[in-house]
């Protein structure tokens, strides 16, 4: 399975210089917030596949002006295609703004999808805005990453996380991708491309996406 990962900066490869089938190769689309609503209505429509998304902390034109035809994954566990996919938007708390949390209010967001998590067996990739601690954070309070998505990595070891909110053109050269305890972190401001080989999914439910709440579940065809 291909899935482009966006997140921060709009690819211009990917709107104002868009060519028809450009997007045909992707199964699935994760943002990793902080991008215009409009940008991820454009991708859905073009690339005929789903875009699941997580909010950034600049994220609050969402609550007006939603992406259309795509899906919020904020705290939900959902799992397309046999891939278990945890959405935790949000960065930590420097303002008071929105999508903004303390390290307690991460920790006790994670706690409450631990059901799940045991449910579903764990997770294969976690989609969040704001790094783990110390893995692809910066120095300044409004982009250190957070221990409770060190200690989620710890705990469930997923082959992927995906975050956005360190740009890359940051002055503290941010790294595009590393290794943690058999976890991939990979910094998708912009866009980047992962792909599970066939065979690696824990189990395949074919073009189906599953939503996982905490009364029901429901099935959702594409």
């Amino acid at each position: 399975m291909k899935i482009l990962t966006i997140s921060d900066e709009e690819s211009p490869a990917l709107w104002d210089y868009y060519t028809p089938g450009r997007l045909k190769e992707y199964d699935l689309i994760l943002s990793s917030g902080d991008l215009k609503a409009k940008y991820l209505t454009f991708l859905v429509t073009m690339a005929r596949c789903p875009l699941l998304y997580i909010h950034g902390n600049h994220d609050v034109h969402y609550q007006t002006d939603r992406p259309e035809g795509c899906e919020c994954i904020e705290d939900m566990l959902v799992v397309y295609n046999g891939v278990r996919i945890l959405g935790l938007g949000g960065c930590r708390r420097y303002n008071p703004g929105r999508h903004q949390y303390s390290e307690a209010e991460m920790r006790r967001r994670i706690r409450k999808l631990r059901w799940k998590l045991w449910r579903s067996g764990g997770v294969d990739i976690v989609v969040t805005h704001a790094p783990p601690a110390g893995l692809g954070d910066s120095d300044d309070p409004a982009h250190w990453g957070f221990e409770a998505l060190r200690e989620l990595l710890d705990k469930y070891h997923p082959k992927y996380l995906v975050h956005g909110h360190v740009h890359l053109s940051y002055g503290q050269s941010p790294v595009r991708e590393l290794e943690y305890n058999g976890t991939t972190i990979v910094n998708t401001t912009g866009k980047y491309e992962l792909e599970i080989p066939e065979g690696e999914h824990p189990e395949r439910h074919h073009n189906q996406l599953i939503w996982k709440t905490q009364y029901r579940d429901f099935y959702k065809d594409y």
